[in-house]
């Protein structure tokens, strides 16, 4: 850490970045790396494994340093108080499975490491222990559930606490589907799982509470809307959002991070599209409002994210 912040002090100080580049990249170890001290070690090692040091000012592998020139040229040259959305490679139908596959388990590696499942934990465990105390399990539906990754780290968690949850999982694919399943059995989850797209018309399932994790940003923001008002009409309680902010933290986070814990061409692309394509928490709020989910909470979460609570009155 000391070694890190040291060398980007130097850098920044030094002729080998353009002013503007090295404000840019300035304001992205300020605002991402030191909030947190998992993030600095992980930005750290990153940096030290790229990097040599000398004697004298701070050298770069040619490999390294023209990779650190495409990073900080993204983040000079992308203008983000636009959202921009270009079509996913994942979400290409005609994709081939192996490599979905492959990207499915680059995107179980960045869940696992921005610990994405824990920013809904909280709230899921306060309505499970609510209901449990009813004498029956919570009822999740999980929207748009991917790799099932939020599902199977809850389930582990409301083990450990003594919590009984049922899960529905839902997604438009069957082939995801399928890879859901099959991970969810391995880790010991008994689910159900629905094939539905929540954005076309109402969900065919019903629960407690309804969660989605890093969707919405797939869809339009009259989708959006959508979506938040089926997850309304499937939820009995509450339903419950998070997704990726739309900030140059995030998108320096998601360019290093998906190089740094995949080899999928397709994870390297689709997380800085992610990011580009995100809504910021003021246009989420804007959105939950009209699909009429009026009093839902948006707040900041680490790392570069929001989450959505609403609870049915």
């Amino acid at each position: 850490g000391h070694w890190f912040e040291s060398s980007i002090a130097h850098q920044m100080s030094g002729p080998c970045l353009r002013t503007g580049a090295a404000r840019v990249f300035g304001e992205v170890v300020e605002s991402g790396v030191h909030l947190r001290t998992g993030a600095f070690r992980f930005f750290g090692a990153s940096l030290s494994r790229a990097f040599t040091c000398g004697r004298g000012p701070l050298r770069f592998r040619p490999r390294a340093a023209r990779v650190l020139r495409s990073a900080v040229s993204l983040l000079a040259a992308t203008d983000l108080r636009i959202r921009t959305r270009v079509p996913e490679l994942m979400d290409d139908p005609s994709l081939d499975a192996a490599a979905h596959d492959h990207a499915l388990a680059g995107l179980v590696r960045l869940n696992r490491w921005s610990r994405s499942h824990r920013l809904l934990w909280d709230g899921v465990a306060a309505h499970a222990r609510a209901v449990n105390a009813e004498g029956r399990a919570l009822r999740v539906v999980d929207i748009a559930t991917g790799s099932a990754d939020a599902p199977i780290a809850m389930d582990a968690w409301a083990r450990r606490a003594g919590l009984r949850i049922e899960w529905t999982l839902c997604d438009r694919s069957a082939h995801v589907l399928e890879v859901a399943a099959s991970r969810a059995r391995a880790a010991g989850l008994a689910a159900t799982t629905v094939e539905a797209d929540a954005v076309g018309g109402a969900l065919p399932c019903e629960g407690d509470v309804a969660i989605c994790s890093l969707f919405l940003h797939h869809c339009d923001p009259d989708d959006v809307t959508r979506v938040l008002a089926h997850m309304a009409g499937a939820a009995t309680r509450a339903v419950g959002v998070t997704d990726l902010d739309r900030t140059r933290a995030g998108l320096a986070l998601a360019w290093l991070g998906s190089r740094a814990l995949s080899r999928s061409p397709i994870v390297h692309f689709d997380a800085v599209a992610s990011v580009r394509a995100a809504f910021t928490r003021d246009e989420i709020a804007t959105m939950a409002r009209a699909a009429g989910l009026e009093g839902a909470v948006v707040r900041r979460a680490w790392p570069e994210r929001w989450t959505l609570w609403w609870r049915r009155a």
